[in-house]
C-alpha cells in the first residue's frame, strides 16, 4: 500500500499536503461521484434485478351457506395468505474507459529520495480512490455516502432525492383491516386489506466541499497546479470506473433480502401479517338463508423484514 502526501503551493512554495487535506479531496471525489453515479438504481414496474420481497396478508375464509342451521365452524373455510410481490428495484452498471496514466497524469509528490515525480495508478488508488469507495461503501447516509441508496418510509428525506419522481413505493406492508369484516356482511369479500407504510428509495445528494488543488508534472516537466476542471473531470472518471470495475475488491453493487453481505441502507421494510386463526362469525338471513364465514384476526407479528444494502467486493 502506497499513500501518498501529495504537494501543493502554499504562499508559492510547496508543501505536502496534510492527512486532513487529503480528506478534503477524497471528500470532493464522493462530490463527483454523486454527480453520475456508476452503479444506479432506479425503480420499475416489475422484474426489477435485485431480488424480489413478499407482503403478506390474512384474507377470510368462503362463506358457507345452509338451509337449515349455521354452517358449523368446523366446516367453514379457514382464513388465508395472500402474497403480494413486489421486484421494483433494478440496478444499473455503467461502461467506463477512463484517461490512461501516461506517466504524468497524476499529482506530484516527493520521494524517498527526496525527488518529486508524478503518484502512479496504485498510488491514486491507495490515497484518493479506495478511500472514496470505503466512504461511499458506509452504513451510514451522510453527504460522505452521496450518489448511494437508501430506505425510507417518507417520500421526503432531508439530504436526498426519491428516486422515482413519482412517490412510487419499491414495497408495501399491508395487513386485513379486520374493520371491514361484519357479521352482517357475510358473505363478505375475501381480501380487504390496510396499507400500515410503504417503504421508498432515495439517493443521497451530493455537497461540493472545497479543497486545495495538488500540484503535477506537466509535458515540459514543469511544476503547475491543477486545472480545478481537468482534476474534477479525471477523478470523476477513475471513482466511476473504480465503482463498477475494480478487481482489488472496490468494486460497489446492492442486495435485498432479509440477510445478505454489505452494510444495511436505510429503513428495513417489515412484512407483518395478522397471526390468529379464524374469527367465526354467522348471519341468519332467513328461515332458509344460514350463512357463516372465518375473519382474519390476531395479533401483528413480523414474517419477515428486508434490507437494501450496499456491498465492496
Amino acid at each position: 500500500m502506497a499513500v501518498r502526501s501529495p504537494l501543493y503551493y502554499n504562499a508559492g512554495n510547496l508543501q505536502e499536503m496534510s492527512t486532513a487535506m487529503v480528506g478534503q479531496i477524497v471528500d470532493q471525489i464522493v462530490y463527483q461521484y454523486s454527480l453520475n453515479p456508476s452503479v444506479a438504481l432506479s425503480v420499475v414496474g416489475s422484474s426489477g434485478s435485485l431480488a424480489s420481497m413478499n407482503d403478506t396478508r390474512l384474507q377470510a375464509g368462503a362463506a358457507s351457506t345452509s338451509t337449515t342451521a349455521f354452517p358449523s365452524e368446523a366446516t367453514t373455510a379457514e382464513p388465508s395468505v395472500v402474497t403480494v410481490t413486489y421486484d421494483k428495484i433494478t440496478e444499473t452498471r455503467a461502461t467506463i474507459t477512463p484517461t490512461s496514466d501516461t506517466g504524468k497524469l497524476w499529482p506530484a509528490y516527493y520521494n524517498a529520495s527526496g525527488n518529486i515525480q508524478a503518484m502512479n495508478l496504485q498510488d491514486v488508488k491507495d490515497t484518493f480512490l479506495h478511500p472514496a469507495i470505503d466512504l461511499l461503501a458506509a452504513g451510514t447516509l451522510t453527504t460522505q455516502q452521496a450518489g448511494t441508496y437508501h430506505i425510507n418510509s417518507s417520500t421526503t428525506v432531508s439530504g436526498s432525492a426519491e428516486v422515482s419522481g413519482s412517490n412510487t413505493a419499491v414495497f408495501a406492508n399491508t395487513e386485513a383491516n379486520t374493520a371491514l369484516y361484519t357479521a352482517g356482511g357475510i358473505g363478505e369479500t375475501l381480501d380487504q386489506p390496510q396499507t400500515l407504510t410503504s417503504f421508498y428509495l432515495h439517493r443521497i445528494t451530493g455537497s461540493d466541499t472545497s479543497y486545495t488543488l495538488p500540484i503535477l508534472i506537466d509535458a515540459s516537466n514543469n511544476l503547475q497546479s491543477f486545472p480545478e476542471a481537468t482534476f474534477e473531470s479525471l477523478f470523476q472518471e477513475w471513482i466511476r470506473y473504480t465503482a463498477v470495475s475494480s478487481t482489488d475488491g472496490y468494486s460497489l453493487s446492492y442486495n435485498v433480502g432479509t440477510s445478505g453481505s454489505g452494510n444495511t441502507r436505510g429503513t428495513g421494510m417489515a412484512d407483518t401479517r395478522l397471526n390468529g386463526s379464524g374469527n367465526y362469525q354467522t348471519r341468519f338471513v332467513n328461515t332458509d338463508d344460514y350463512r357463516a364465514q372465518e375473519f382474519p384476526n390476531g395479533t401483528s407479528t413480523t414474517i419477515n423484514t428486508y434490507y437494501l444494502r450496499i456491498n465492496k467486493s
